[in-house]
């Protein structure tokens, strides 16, 4: 266990009381809603995180690959739910999870994968769960509520012998807003268009007992689940630039951070050169096209208070450059002199995180503890 002025640089750094701050606030939120969480954990990827939000109330988890339902389910998680759309090609690993005892879940939203689910299944002797999922905001992958392709997928699933297990809906077009008014539209526009699905569902006879919604921004929105059954959502545990910018999280709740050193100066030009370049930072630019662009992330001190101004301008692999926005900084040398340990707060959490083995923890004392990340797929 080393102190945080004693870590290598560039290192990932979670601020434990943060974190748990948006545990509690996220579960509360969940409680006060009548609703049952099921956290994303590709944010984090990480055994103590997912831990932790089991502890605060969670029931389940949900995951990204594949890869991370085996490496979860070995560590004794087994209410896993596989959010990406399910094809042939995975049906064996998520077979073998099954055989081995865990309680995963899979979706669909088209008849010809849920064709090859069945057909799969029924040769293997399996019942897959399967959960149809739902487009409510056009964003990316889904059947419309109204649409009939919605029966059709679960008359394949039931006609082969798999369980509709219920809907799963998610409301990334949330990201591209920052009003409350807005958000709370959406947040309502996605609980409405999963309620009405599964609604249409039971008409048809098929049972659906699982109405899945979520997304951080809208979880933290909504104002009514009737007819919800569970959420999800995930960047909340860390939060990050785009959230805050979105306006569900200020800095202050930001848990995740870049550790890195000045180590050296382009004074002509007000440039720190730091050791956290895009290999440490990621090269997503989740800001740029929100109304405050934080460059590749912005400027803490290293017990965490940010900088005003001061952003990670630019990125190459292993160099960052620091400068503050506007006029240039022509002092910066002698403000931050070559040494200085300095955070970086991440446009994305999820992206910042994949470029990290491992996390370093820091403990209230200002101690640390290497939390390890699941990879692969």
């Amino acid at each position: 266990m080393a102190h945080i002025h004693e870590l290598g640089t560039p290192a990932a750094l979670i601020d434990t009381q943060r974190m748990q701050r948006n545990i509690e606030r996220m579960q509360k939120r969940m409680h006060s809603l009548g609703v049952g969480f099921r956290p994303h954990v590709k944010t984090t990827k990480c055994l103590p995180v997912a831990r932790a939000q089991l502890a605060a109330g969670a029931q389940g988890i949900t995951v990204s690959t594949l890869k991370e339902a085996e490496q979860f389910f070995a560590a004794g998680m087994d209410d896993i739910l596989y959010a990406v759309g399910m094809v042939a090609g995975k049906l064996d690993q998520a077979l073998a999870l099954r055989q081995r005892g865990c309680d995963l879940k899979i979706i669909t939203d088209n008849a010809a994968a849920a064709q090859e689910i069945g057909r799969f299944g029924q040769r293997h002797g399996m019942v897959f769960e399967v959960w149809i999922e739902i487009d409510t905001d056009s964003h990316r992958s889904g059947i419309q509520p109204e649409e009939e392709a919605l029966l059709e997928v679960a008359r394949t699933l039931q006609d082969t012998g798999m369980r509709v297990g219920g809907v799963i809906a998610h409301a990334g077009s949330s990201y591209d807003h920052d009003s409350h008014a807005a958000l709370l539209a959406i947040a309502q526009q996605e609980r409405d268009g999963a309620v009405r699905a599964a609604q249409r569902l039971r008409e048809a006879g098929f049972a659906c007992p699982v109405v899945s919604i979520g997304s951080t921004p809208t979880a933290l929105t909504a104002q009514q689940l009737q007819g919800v059954t569970e959420v999800r959502a995930g960047v909340y545990v860390f939060f990050d630039l785009v959230m805050h910018n979105i306006g569900v999280c200020s800095t202050d709740d930001i848990a995740l951070s870049v550790l890195t050193t000045v180590i050296g100066h382009q004074q002509e030009k007000g440039w720190a050169i730091v050791d956290a370049g895009w290999m440490a930072m990621s090269r997503d630019r989740g800001t740029q096209k929100q109304k405050h662009d934080f460059g590749f992330g912005q400027a803490c001190t290293e017990d965490g208070t940010v900088l005003p101004g001061y952003i990670l301008s630019g990125a190459n692999q292993e160099h960052g450059i620091l400068s503050r926005i506007g006029e240039p900084d022509h002092g910066i040398a002698q403000r931050l002199p070559v040494g200085t340990r300095l955070r970086i707060l991440p446009n994305h959490a999820c992206a910042t995180g994949a470029q990290h083995p491992q996390y370093q923890a820091v403990l209230p004392d200002g101690s640390t503890e290497a939390w390890p990340r699941f990879y692969g797929w």
